[in-house]
């Protein structure tokens, strides 16, 4: 392995005023600080991202029998029906927490994970609007 010498009038990585924006690791490799960056392993629970994976698995069976791409609903769903459907799993989350799961139309992991993916549904429609239109789903051309 060949090894690339620093030029003698480089500034060494970690000293100097810009030392404050990188790090350095034992094995001498440098990177800008993340502490900027998105900390997506951080902000995210392998056990509820499991979890999720199931509910949506099990719901990929259609009425018909037949089984549904697993990212058929970045197709489009219209927000409005993804507000209907959360409001419904919203209601019987509150069911299980307040004591009366035995209301509740579904279960408690699937009360969830159908909050989780109208939420998710709703953020990924605004998103896709956010670069290309009207943010405001009242607003005119709004899915």
């Amino acid at each position: 392995m060949c090894r690339r010498l620093r030029p003698l009038d480089a500034p060494m990585p970690g000293v100097g005023p810009d030392s404050a924006k990188m790090r350095q690791f034992e094995t001498g490799a440098t990177r800008n600080l993340d502490a900027s960056k998105p900390d997506y392993e951080g902000f995210l629970s392998p056990l509820a991202i499991q979890a999720f994976g199931r509910y949506m698995n099990k719901n990929r069976t259609q009425a018909d029998g037949s089984i549904r791409a697993s990212d058929n609903w970045q197709k489009g769903i219209p927000l409005e029906s993804y507000v209907k459907s959360l409001f419904r799993h919203f209601m019987n989350l509150w069911l299980h927490h307040r004591g009366y799961g035995y209301l509740a139309s579904e279960s408690l992991e699937d009360a969830l994970g159908g909050l989780q993916f109208n939420i998710n549904g709703y953020v990924h429609e605004r998103e896709k609007l956010r670069s290309s239109g009207p943010v405001n789903p009242q607003e005119k051309g709004a899915p």
